[in-house]
Parts: structure tokens; C-alpha cells; sequence
């Protein structure tokens, strides 16, 4: 088992990273929460048949009680409704202030159940047991969780950080070729902002079958990436917003699609090839940057290019959590491997990213 560990002080974790993880979850959540009494399994309707039966079993061997909360799957799922209900469902269930919330599923669960977490009886144990590629490289680690609001997405919510993180690689055998390569363009994502060479590798392996046969290197390394800009800045107000790359106008292209068109993982690769032509025009990003982002994201059957209106732009940028009044901070390249923030007034990015029809 790989195990990498976050410093947060009194807030610190493990990320384990170990195929056939499922089965031995009752006693690593048992290391981490040994007062619990009752588990409050948190999942949607396409794992909850794949993997609560294994999960459950385990978490009842190690002497806890689980209640199992299966939600529809996709991001309609992340609304204040579905949290309210699931809030009436944990106290009916007797989750107590000693007791844990799990969250089995990808990054649409995680966040739900990990905002219930941190705001049920104001705040208990939460664990993170993700299922997607997307939600093990990216959304289970660095304690964001929330909800939409008609506004935008990820508006309400919290940083509560989970206690323990628990990735079986096997999890994404049952992936369809869609939802892979959601999770890879936050992996390729990975490549651009932080580490040249790791880019350079998952272009000599621009395959699904490669990157399953070098998986538990391709988690290691996005992890350990997210978790050393975690440990410097928790509360993303100043390095963690490099990790938003391809996310500002990403969120555009989502709520261009009303959030059922395009995947998140769809709109932030479009989104990194339009912050790397955003990064050129700004003189930046060098020149031959975009065709090398565009493509590594192709092999991926990842969409390069999406459509998007000014008056699109213009309502997911004035929302953007990277926004400090009327200026917002768009993440751009200066080399692969290397990202910088760089602020610019709202209205100046909604005209460029306009003009340039990125």
C-alpha cells in the first residue's frame, strides 16, 4: 500500500492508495475514528450496487453500525434539496457527534456528503472513499466540499478535511471510456501546472491501458502534487488557486450546457487549451503550448474547443471564487510545468476570451 500523508497539523491525514482497499476499509476507518459507533454511508444509484455490499460488509466486521444513503448520480445531485434531505436522513439514522459520514462514490458524492459532514450536529468525522479517476487525483483530497446554487457551481459550502482517504485503484476497472477520461483531464491538468516531466509521461503513455498499468504511479503523483499546495495554502487564497487551471473558464462551458452537456472534467479541458490561448494573447504562454495541451487532451477523446456566448462568460466569471471585486485571477502557463496567477479585471477577460471564440 502507498500511502502519502498530508500535514495539516491537527487536521492531518492519509492518503493509502491499494488495490483491493474496499475490503479492508472497517479497519483503517477504525484506526482513524475509534469511538464511532455508526457509519453514515453516503452514495449514489450507479455505485451504490457496485460497491456498498463490500463496503458495508468490511465497516460492520470492525464493529460499527452503517446506514446506507444512496442519491441519484450526476451533478443535480449537489443542490441544497438533496443536502436538507440528507441532513433529516443521518439524524433519523442517530448520527451522533462521535459517529462518521463516509462518501463512496466520485466527486459529485464526495462533496455532498462531505458538506453534510461538516455542518451535521455542526460537524463530525468525514471519510473519503473515492470511486472515480477524477475524484482520486483531484476532489477527495484538500477538504473542499459544497453545493451548487443557481448562481454556479461549488457556491456553498466548506472546508472540512477528511480524516483518512481510502483509493482502491480497482474501482475504476467499472469506469466506462466517458468517465476515464473525465478524471484524465484533471490529471493532464496535474502535468501542466506543476511537473514538466510527468507531462512528458502521460504523452509517452496516451493510452487508458497505459495509464492503468502505471496507475498507482499516475495517483501518487497528482496526490502528492495537490497535497504539497494543500499543506501551503488550505484555504486557497493564494497558491491553490493554481490548481483552478482550465477551471475559469471551464465553469463558463458548464453552465453553457446547463450543467448536463459537458462533464466537469470535459469543460475544464477545453478550458485549459482556452487559458493556454488566453496566455499567449497575453504573451504569457509560448507559442507552441496550446497544440501540445490540445494534443495529450485529445488522446483522451477530451474535447478541445467548446462553444460559449459573452453573456455565459460574463455570469461564470463575475461568480468566480476567484474574483476580489470587480478583478479576477485567471490561471495561465509560463512554461509546461509551471502556472501562474494572473489578475485582470472581470470584464477585460470576458472580452478576450470572447474575442479569441476560445
Amino acid at each position: 500500500m502507498k500511502t502519502l500523508p498530508v500535514d495539516l497539523g491537527s487536521r492531518s491525514y492519509d492518503i493509502h492508495i491499494a488495490p483491493g482497499l474496499l475490503d479492508r476499509t472497517g479497519e483503517e476507518i477504525r484506526k482513524v475514528c475509534p469511538r464511532a459507533k455508526r457509519i453514515a454511508i453516503v452514495t449514489d444509484a450507479n455505485v451504490e450496487p457496485l460497491y456498498s455490499v463490500r463496503v458495508e460488509d468490511s465497516l460492520e466486521a470492525a464493529g460499527f453500525d452503517t446506514g446506507l444513503f444512496t442519491g441519484p448520480a450526476g451533478e443535480g445531485a449537489k443542490c441544497a434539496t438533496h443536502l436538507a434531505a440528507l441532513w433529516e436522513a443521518m439524524m433519523h439514522f442517530g448520527l451522533t457527534r462521535t459517529d462518521a459520514v463516509v462518501a463512496l462514490g466520485g466527486g459529485v458524492v464526495g462533496d455532498l456528503a462531505g458538506f453534510a459532514a461538516a455542518t451535521i450536529l455542526r460537524g463530525v468525522d468525514f471519510i473519503q472513499i473515492p470511486t472515480t479517476l477524477l475524484a482520486q487525483v483531484d476532489s477527495s483530497v484538500g477538504g473542499k466540499v459544497a453545493i451548487d446554487l443557481a448562481h454556479g457551481k461549488n457556491l456553498a459550502g466548506a472546508f472540512w478535511q477528511p480524516k483518512v482517504v481510502l483509493m482502491d485503484p480497482e474501482t475504476l476497472n467499472t469506469l466506462d471510456d466517458k468517465t476515464f477520461s473525465d478524471g484524465m483531464a484533471e490529471v493532464i491538468k496535474y502535468g501542466c501546472i506543476a511537473d514538466r516531466d510527468f507531462f512528458d509521461f502521460l504523452c509517452a503513455h496516451p493510452t487508458r491501458g497505459e495509464i492503468m498499468a502505471n496507475i498507482e504511479h499516475v495517483l501518487y503523483t497528482c496526490c502528492d502534487i495537490k497535497r504539497s499546495v494543500v499543506e501551503e495554502d488550505e484555504r486557497d487564497t493564494g497558491r491553490r488557486m493554481l490548481l483552478n487551471f482550465g477551471h475559469t473558464i471551464g465553469h463558463a462551458y458548464e453552465l453553457a450546457g446547463n450543467y448536463e452537456t459537458w462533464t466537469h472534467g470535459q469543460a475544464v479541458s477545453a478550458g485549459m487549451v482556452a487559458a493556454a490561448k488566453l496566455g499567449v494573447s497575453l504573451q504569457i504562454t509560448p507559442a507552441q503550448l496550446p497544440g501540445r495541451i490540445t494534443e495529450l487532451l485529445s488522446a483522451f477523446d477530451l474535447p478541445t474547443h467548446i462553444s460559449c456566448d459573452a453573456t455565459t462568460y460574463a455570469a461564470a466569471i463575475c461568480h468566480d471564487k476567484k474574483s476580489a471585486g470587480s478583478d479576477v485571477t485567471v490561471i495561465l502557463l509560463d512554461s509546461i510545468g509551471h502556472a501562474i496567477g494572473h489578475t485582470m479585471p472581470s470584464a477585460a477577460l470576458v472580452r478576450l476570451a470572447n474575442s479569441l471564440r476560445v
